[in-house]
């Protein structure tokens, strides 16, 4: 049994029991097994079957949030906004499923037409930070293609994902189709790895854990998409609308108190407006509200866990802190927001990613060092350019090696447009209108007409 306790009171909520290794294998085997019958399924109904799945998760999203407030520590008007997010992921994809289509390519003596057939059962693995969303973004895509799904949610927060199975059966999914798997990663995780009847693995997560399932789903082919760590950079120059950008930095980077791989955690200011941006960044910072997130005016909440705090405060032990937040005292896993002032580019605070409610602030001098600034990472996930110039915004954005960028704006992440990473942030993309092709496999067949 696992105890799942609520970050912002240090109080058990519930005990969840894990999978087994051969519970585990069971549920693959009855994935499996379903698969014929799903993917079989007509187009129509399956869209059918999942829109309904979006009616229920609509009618329990007060629910959903509560759940998601009291395991996970979000704002309640984020956690009611990311039970939306899967509503508005499964509508989209049930648009998808009658309109993912083959080609027909012109060839000499007949016709050739393309296909797109499901892989399979396929495993997600999802983490921590943002639960519900990141579940969907993968199971949505899966069970519109015609695959089955067995999901692992993160061990300190099952609670929504349990209740998206139950939703999902309720709905009329065949239960066998789509199957919530509690437990270790090393145990549920590392199953799915190994098991050859799993076809593909999404896994969200770490770096570090993303190359172990790299190297472990190579053993037997599988398809992999890895979204792992972030270290964005938030690009200000002089010719931008400071007090917007100022005022809006906190919420690029404090959402889900900074636990987050899109947060843009290091500020690059072109020098000449470098004192007068940390003026206006510091009320801001300040003003940010860190209270309970079950309140509705909370802003920001508490880190996910007693062990995760103690590594974020390890970053801000021997650094130059130009001026922190607020945050309550005692119970719960509270960090004030902390804007930082690195010593150098190599300092660690800036090389490595916090994951909480850290930024770093720097200097450049020109577009030029701007674009290697915000390069020189081996990350490349997320980011932000703010500029009234379009011609510099799109040289920029074409620049920094990264998968999802914002002009004047720090929106990252819809689910009708592609999101990944570059570099060590990981492989393939989850959401947008090609989101189904990697679910899928081509299969082209030609026709003899001579």
């Amino acid at each position: 049994m696992t105890e799942v306790l609520n970050p912002a009171t240090e109080t058990t909520i519930t005990e969840v029991a894990g999978h087994s290794v051969e519970s585990t294998k069971d549920a693959i085997g009855r994935a499996a097994d379903a698969f014929a019958k799903w993917r079989a399924t007509s187009a129509a109904e399956r869209a059918e079957l999942l829109r309904s799945f979006a009616r229920a998760v609509d009618a329990d999203i007060d629910n959903l949030a509560r759940l998601e407030v009291a395991e996970a520590g979000h704002t309640i008007g984020n956690a009611r906004g990311e039970a939306a997010n899967v509503r508005d992921v499964l509508n989209y994809f049930a648009g998808g499923v009658e309109r993912h289509l083959g080609d027909q390519i012109p060839v000499a003596g007949g016709v050739d037409i393309t296909f797109h057939e499901p892989l399979g059962v396929v495993g997600i693995i999802v983490p921590w930070n943002f639960p519900m969303p990141i579940a969907g973004w993968g199971f949505a895509p899966a069970l519109a293609a015609g695959n089955t799904v067995v999901l692992k949610p993160a061990e300190l927060t099952p609670l929504t994902a349990i209740r998206l199975g139950e939703l999902a059966v309720e709905s009329g999914i065949p239960e066998d189709v789509f199957q919530v798997l509690p437990g270790r990663g090393s145990v549920v995780g590392q199953t799915f790895t190994d098991d050859p009847r799993v076809a593909k693995i999404v896994f969200t997560g770490s770096t570090e854990v993303g190359e172990k399932i790299l190297v472990d789903s190579a053993k037997t082919m599988k398809r992999t998409t890895l979204e792992l760590g972030g270290k964005s950079a938030n690009i200000v120059f002089a010719d931008a609308d400071l007090e917007k950008a100022a005022a809006t930095a906190p919420y690029g980077v404090f959402d889900n108190a900074g636990q987050d791989c899109c947060a843009r955690s290091r500020i690059l200011v072109e020098e000449s407006v470098f004192d007068r941006f940390l003026e206006l960044l510091e009320p801001a910072v300040k003003g940010v509200k860190v209270t309970d997130p079950a309140q509705e005016d909370a802003e920001m909440g508490p880190l996910i866990s007693a062990g995760h705090l103690q590594t974020v405060s390890g970053f801000l032990e021997g650094v130059d802190v130009a001026f922190t937040g607020q945050a309550p005292s005692g119970a719960g896993y509270w960090l004030a927001p902390s804007v930082v002032l690195p010593r150098t580019p190599r300092d660690r605070i800036v090389t490595e990613e916090v994951f909480g409610p850290v930024v770093t602030v720097q200097r450049f001098r020109d577009e030029a060092e701007a674009i290697a600034m915000a390069n020189d990472s081996h990350y490349g996930l997320s980011g932000s350019i703010w500029t009234r110039d379009i011609g510099r915004g799109l040289r920029a954005a074409r620049g920094v090696e990264t998968g999802a960028l914002s002009v004047n704006s720090h929106s990252a992440v819809r689910y009708s447009t592609p999101f990944g990473g570059f570099k060590r942030s990981g492989i393939g993309r989850e959401l947008g209108p090609h989101a189904m092709d990697s679910f899928t496999e081509t299969k082209n067949v030609f026709i003899a007409t001579d």
